[in-house]
């Protein structure tokens, strides 16, 4: 039964889709079970367990599910010390969970850290796998992991992360249309920002505004980045701690939304704004940084190796007078900012027919930072669609 105090919940049947082609798998990899855990959800982490669960983990406290090869997944979330529930499968929140088992641990004291674990290890023994996949390993608070190793001893503890990175990046019909919603709902954060620029104003004040018009529009989780600067200077990708300046005229303003859309699913989107006349260099530069991000684009077919995209990529950026990408300039996309495949040197799964993918080439030097972002899908047919509608251009305002 639907509870009407939850925010866009997935489908039930999308989770079914999802849990049975994470078994079919398991099979092939003979494991017995899965351990997943989340948490931190709020700041672009913690997707593989909202994958599973349909449940985003916001704060700091984890939660922990063992996914059995068959049957109903056991619990382990904060809660009173010794709670144990019998969910059956049917709770509206819990979906698929059988037992829910609770403990009152703190990430922040030491003499906690036992407490998950102890509880994990249990119910492994208990059911008797001796086969257990531990997904997205650095998803999972240390004092966790390096216990339950301890704990399980005699269990084969397999990274299994790769099991489920090709199937979380190939998204469904109902993931599609909720990336949709999250591109729409950042190019009218965008929209009504705008409005907002303004000398005077704290880059905290405007950057907040596009948060509390993200959580309006629906967005649960993530966060605006970004800056003001004089022309002369660099306009960086500054988080939450470093938007203290105030706007002046004839500042260049960068303006990027990261958050989820409703029912979770991420995609980013990022433009400049002028409080006057664009710097000549900022638009010659701009304009190159767009050619770049066509060039990718143009790249983004299904079979293609993200390595090769990557070196075409830091060619061309060459070829037109700019430096390698240092870092990462496109990405997938999902429940997590980041997720599989990188297009990067060191990624090794293909790109394929219906992923997410965000993209920002990027140009920096003393004078100035440059970038465009955005998200495109491919689709299922392999078509690469652009999905955020906000004019790529500087806004003179």
């Amino acid at each position: 039964m639907a509870d009407d105090r939850l925010c866009n919940p997935i489908s039930s049947a999308e989770l079914e889709r999802r849990w049975k082609a994470v078994r079919a798998a398991m099979a092939d990899w003979k494991l017995d079970a899965l351990i997943v855990q989340g948490a931190n959800n709020i700041a672009g982490t913690g997707g593989y367990f909202r994958w599973f669960t349909g449940v985003s983990m916001g704060t700091s406290y984890p939660a922990t599910v063992v996914f059995p090869k068959d049957g109903l997944m056991t619990l382990v979330s904060h809660g009173p010390i010794g709670g144990e529930r019998n969910l059956g499968g049917k709770d509206p929140v819990w979906r698929g969970v059988g037992v829910a088992l609770s403990t009152a641990s703190f990430p922040a004291i030491d003499y906690c850290i036992p407490y998950d674990p102890e509880l994990i290890a249990r119910e492994i023994k208990k059911a008797g796998y001796r086969n257990v996949g531990i997904v997205a390993w650095n998803n999972m608070l240390f004092g966790f992991g390096d216990t339950l190793r301890k704990l399980l001893d005699g269990v084969t503890l397999t990274d299994a992360t790769r099991l489920v990175d090709p199937l979380k990046a190939d998204k469904s019909a109902e993931e599609i249309e909720l990336i949709r919603l999250a591109a729409d709902m950042q190019d009218e954060i965008l929209a009504r920002a705008q409005r907002e620029i303004k000398a005077g104003k704290k880059d905290f004040e405007l950057l907040g505004y596009g948060g509390y018009v993200g959580n309006m529009l629906g967005s649960e989780t993530g966060y605006m980045l970004g800056s003001s600067a004089p022309p002369g200077q660099p306009t960086q990708i500054r988080g939450r701690r470093e938007q203290g300046r105030a706007m002046k005229d004839g500042d260049v303003i960068y303006y990027q939304c990261e958050n989820t859309g409703p029912g979770g699913m991420m995609t980013h989107v990022g433009r400049y704004y002028v409080l006057g006349k664009a710097p000549q260099e900022l638009v010659d530069a701009f304009g190159i940084i767009c050619e770049a991000q066509d060039h990718t684009i143009r790249m983004l077919q299904p079979g293609a190796s993200c390595a090769d995209i990557f070196a075409e990529h830091n060619a061309f950026m060459e070829k037109h007078g700019m430096h390698k990408e240092p870092r990462l300039h496109c990405h997938g996309q999902g429940y997590d900012v980041v997720e599989r495949p990188l297009v990067r040197h060191d990624e090794d799964m293909p790109l394929g027919p219906s992923m997410n993918i965000g993209l920002h080439p990027t140009f920096g030097n003393a004078r100035m930072f440059v970038t465009v972002c955005d998200n495109v899908l491919i689709g299922p047919d392999g078509k690469v669609e652009r999905l955020h509608k906000t004019p790529r251009k500087i806004f003179e305002l």
